[in-house]
């Protein structure tokens, strides 16, 4: 919906599924979303470059998340929730409920 205005359908995936989440690294959002993962590090590597998000190294994974510092993060975080909106019901709940926590071993699904 925004890829007019961020310029990439995938830089728009990034920005939503952190918005979501909190926090994510480049495999995570790729397996999400479906796609290959290089398009995705790319764009995770303008958005920092860029200052709008930072990133933490966490063992070998480098986890990205806002940066606090951005001087329009309000606003953009404001018209990613407007544009999120506009999914599909069945994205949004995607996008929203998602289990992090581990499950017990042989815990049935």
């Amino acid at each position: 919906m925004l890829e007019a205005i961020l310029g990439s359908k995938n830089r728009e995936r990034v920005l939503q599924f952190i918005l979501a989440n909190g926090e994510g690294y480049a495999k995570e959002i790729a397996d999400f979303y479906g796609t290959s993962l290089n398009p995705i590090q790319k764009q995770l590597e303008k958005l920092e470059l860029g200052g709008v998000l930072v990133s933490r190294n966490v063992g070998r994974t480098r986890l990205f998340t806002y940066n606090p510092r951005y001087a329009f993060l309000k606003e953009l975080k404001a018209l990613l929730e407007k544009a999120r909106e506009y999914y599909n019901p069945e994205e949004m709940e995607r996008l929203t409920m998602r289990r992090k926590r581990p499950r017990r071993t042989g815990k049935p699904l």
